[in-house]
C-alpha cells in the first residue's frame, strides 16, 4: 500500500487487516475487519478507503467491514487510460468490486458508496443485482440526471467535474504541477472548509495526489462519467432498467447536490424502493458526521432482507 496509507491503517482501522487482491487486470487494495454479514464500503475523490476511519471500526463489530480503494486510487492499480475511457467505467469498477468481494468469499453483500464510490455502487447494483442486498448512497444524485441538468449554480460549484474531463494532458499537467495546492482547494473550497478532515487522513489523501500517475487515473474517472458512464445509463433508461434492492440515500443539507437537485426525487426514477434524508453537513459525510452516518448506516444495513 502507498506510505500514506501504511501509516495511518493501523490507526484508523484497528484489528482489520490490509488485503492486495488481483481482479479484472487490476490489483484492488483495502482492509478487511470484524465479523458479521459482509458490508462493502467504496469511497470518493480524491480520497480512499481512510475516509470511513471514523464509523469502520464501530461497523465492525456488527459486520465484516471491506473497505476498498476504487481503481486509480489509494493503493490500487493505476492503469493508463484508454481512448474511449473504458478502464474507468463505472461498469469496469463495479466488476472489480464484485471480483474483490468474490475472492474474499462473499458473492453478496451490503454496500455504501460517497461521492465517486457511491457512483460505482449504483453501476453495481445494476449490473449485478444477485450481489446485492442493500444500497446506501452519499452526497450524489443519478449521473447523467446531473448532466443532463447542470445549471450555472450547479457548474460553478462542481468545476472540477468540467476541469477533469478536458483531454489529456491539460488537467494532469496543471495538478501535477501543484497538487497539494490542488487538493487542499478542491477540498477545502466546501462548506466545512478542512477542519473535518483528521491530519493524516489528509496527508494519506495527498501523498496519492503526488502521484502522476493517480492524477490521470481520477482525471480518467471523470472522463468516463462525461462518456461511456452516460452511455450505459442512457440504456439503462430505454431498457427501463432499474436498482432492484432497498436503497437509502443521504446527502449534506449545506452540500451542492442537495442544493441544486432532488437526491430523493432523481433516486426514485432510477430505482424501486428509495429512502433518504439531509444530514446538517456539507459533502463528506463520512467525515463530517460520522456519528449520524454511523447510526444511519447501522438502522439501515441491520434489516431483515
Amino acid at each position: 500500500m502507498c506510505q500514506g496509507a501504511n501509516m495511518t491503517d493501523a490507526a484508523f482501522f484497528p484489528g482489520f487487516t490490509p488485503f492486495r487482491q488481483a481482479v479484472n487486470g487490476v490489483e484492488i487494495a483495502g482492509v478487511q475487519g470484524g465479523s458479521g454479514p459482509p458490508l462493502l464500503l467504496l469511497h470518493g475523490h480524491p480520497q480512499s478507503h481512510v475516509v470511513w476511519h471514523a464509523v469502520a471500526p464501530a461497523l465492525a463489530a456488527h459486520f465484516t467491514v471491506i473497505a476498498t480503494d476504487l481503481r486509480g486510487y489509494g493503493a490500487s492499480s493505476k492503469p493508463a487510460g484508454d481512448p474511449a475511457h473504458l478502464l474507468y467505467s463505472k461498469r469496469t469498477m463495479a466488476q472489480d468490486q464484485v471480483d474483490v468481494m468474490a475472492a474474499l468469499g462473499y458473492p453478496r453483500f451490503d454496500v455504501c458508496g460517497h461521492d465517486r464510490g457511491a457512483r460505482v455502487a449504483h453501476r453495481l447494483a445494476l449490473d449485478h443485482p444477485q450481489c446485492v442486498r442493500r444500497l446506501m448512497l452519499l452526497d450524489i444524485a443519478p449521473t447523467l440526471a446531473m448532466y443532463e441538468r447542470t445549471d450555472m449554480a450547479f457548474a460553478s460549484a462542481y468545476w472540477h467535474w468540467f476541469f477533469l474531463i478536458q483531454p489529456a494532458p491539460f488537467p494532469e499537467t496543471l495538478i501535477n504541477a501543484a497538487p497539494d495546492f490542488y487538493i487542499n482547494k478542491l477540498m477545502g473550497l466546501r462548506h466545512a472548509g478542512l477542519a473535518p478532515f483528521h491530519p493524516d487522513a489528509m496527508a494519506a489523501y495527498a501523498a496519492t495526489m503526488r502521484q502522476p500517475d493517480a492524477v490521470h487515473a481520477m482525471c480518467e474517472d471523470y472522463r468516463a462519467a462525461a462518456t461511456v458512464d452516460l452511455q450505459h445509463d442512457r440504456a439503462d433508461r430505454a431498457a427501463a432498467r432499474m436498482i432492484a434492492c432497498p436503497v437509502r440515500v443521504l446527502w449534506g443539507q449545506h452540500g451542492v447536490v442537495g442544493q441544486c437537485f432532488e437526491p430523493l426525487a432523481l433516486w426514485r426514477e432510477v430505482a424501486a424502493t428509495v429512502s433518504g434524508t439531509a444530514l446538517p453537513c456539507g459533502h463528506y459525510l463520512p467525515e463530517e458526521l460520522p456519528e449520524a452516518v454511523l447510526a444511519e448506516m447501522m438502522t439501515f444495513f441491520a434489516r431483515a432482507p
